[in-house]
C-alpha cells in the first residue's frame, strides 16, 4: 500500500489531486466523512477533469464536474448523470483510510 495523503488534506466537499508512484493522476474527494478516489480522466474526451488546480466540483460542491464540457458525475459512484458521457463513469480508485489518518492506495 502507498500513502497518498492524510485525511486533513482533503476537506469536506472539496477535492485534491495527487500523482501515484506509477505516475497516474488521481483525485480524492470527501462527502459526509467518506473519502472517494477516482482517476483524473474524463471518460468522454480522455482529458483531466479540472481546469484550475483542485477544482473538481461544481459551484455548489454537489457533483464532480468536467471543466472541458461540463459533464456532472456523482461523488459516491463516479457515474455521469449529465453531459456527453451520460451513462459512463469515472474510474474508481480503491483506497483505505487508516486509523493513523492516512489515505492509502490499495492496488499499488
Amino acid at each position: 500500500m502507498h500513502k497518498i495523503c492524510m485525511t486533513e488534506d482533503v476537506p469536506e466537499r472539496e477535492a485534491r489531486s495527487f500523482e501515484t508512484s506509477e505516475g497516474n493522476a488521481i483525485f480524492v474527494t470527501q462527502r459526509d466523512g467518506v473519502f472517494y478516489a477516482y482517476q483524473n480522466l474524463c471518460p468522454h474526451l480522455q482529458v483531466e477533469l479540472e481546469f484550475l488546480e483542485n477544482q473538481f466540483l461544481d459551484r455548489e460542491q454537489e457533483y464532480i464536474e468536467c471543466s472541458t464540457h461540463g459533464a456532472l458525475f456523482l461523488v459516491e459512484t463516479g457515474e455521469c448523470i449529465s453531459g456527453p458521457c451520460q451513462g459512463q463513469a469515472l474510474e474508481k480508485i480503491d483506497i483505505n483510510v487508516h486509523s493513523d489518518g492516512g489515505i492509502y492506495l490499495l492496488n499499488e
